[in-house]
């Protein structure tokens, strides 16, 4: 039998009082019995109301079994059907005409149609890998595949490879982020002004971006950004400075990776696509997602010795 404790007058599986207790409650700056009386206050006022909704329930699921076994021999008659589930309140009276308004949903919901990811977070290499790969590298993604028409090259870094690559990038960028005169090719420096973000091209020019409205951050100096973040239809992309890099010294901006937002969101999944059945199961659950969220969850797996 599974080792349990008493607190606030519940019955609570062990591991997972322990995992609060040590793992979770020290970061929150809540204590334990806190924890346990509120929770055990939220059970005190929802839990006849929770027996309510399953009597009523069980009443409908007897209605619907003693009709069906009443007429067990004779044809299905969906008239008679739909009557006596209006008449057991299982249905009800269609409503007039009714707008239903919504408010502080996230944008990815709201207004965005595009990828999510769905993994078992109870599985930490899935979990790392799914929120890793929100963004993904145009960088390592032109290197290392056939998409600039010829196979990725073998042995360590080519720098002609590289180049190619950077030449590449530039064309996803004028489609993507374009500038309002020249292109990102002839781009020489990027910095952030109190106008936005401006691109120094090779003739000393400075341009903005055709809708500046694409800039949306950066990180470092504004004079000489490590990274710049731009925007495009919902997803971001964001340009790594670098110009000691190896990658960094070869591109004249410094620019040493384009980083792309892949997907909306990544759904971290503890029901569906996982069996967490008893306390154990569910505190390793709990404890990758505790993880990821302080960004401490690591995984390791051997790969060729």
């Amino acid at each position: 039998m599974l080792d349990r404790v008493t607190i606030a007058g519940l019955s609570i599986a062990t591991p997972v009082a322990a995992f609060l207790a040590r793992e979770v409650l020290p970061g929150l700056g809540l204590s334990d019995d806190a924890l346990w009386t509120g929770f055990a206050d939220i059970i005190a006022e929802l839990a006849p109301r929770n027996a309510t909704l399953l009597a009523e329930r069980d009443r409908l699921q007897s209605a619907i079994d003693a009709w069906h076994r009443a007429h067990l021999a004779q044809p299905h008659d969906p008239a008679a059907y739909h009557a006596m589930l209006h008449a057991i309140g299982y249905l009800r009276a269609e409503p007039a005409p009714f707008v239903i308004a919504t408010s502080n949903v996230d944008p990815e919901i709201a207004r965005l149609a595009g990828p999510q990811l769905v993994v078992p977070v109870s599985n930490a290499r899935y979990a790392l890998n799914a929120a890793n790969a929100r963004w993904g590298s145009l960088y390592d993604a032109l290197y290392g595949t056939d998409a600039l028409g010829t196979p990725p090259p073998t042995g360590p870094f080519n720098p002609d490879r590289a180049r190619s690559v950077i030449a590449a990038a530039r064309a996803v960028l004028d489609e993507a982020a374009p500038l309002a005169a020249g292109s990102h090719a002839e781009a020489v420096a990027y910095r952030v002004s109190p106008r936005g973000l401006l691109v120094t091209l090779a003739d000393a020019a400075e341009t903005p971006l055709a809708d500046p409205g694409q800039f949306r951050g950066y990180r470092g100096d504004p004079a000489q950004p490590s990274a710049i973040v731009l925007q495009r239809q919902g997803l971001h992309i964001e340009l790594g400075i670098d110009p000691g890099h190896s990658v960094g010294r070869l591109d004249p901006a410094g620019v040493r990776d384009i980083l792309l937002e892949s997907a909306l969101s990544t759904i971290m999944d503890a029901e569906d696509s996982v069996a967490a059945v008893d306390a154990e199961d569910k505190v390793g659950v709990y404890r990758n997602w505790l993880g990821l969220m302080r960004g401490t969850l690591s995984a390791k797996f051997p790969r060729g010795n």
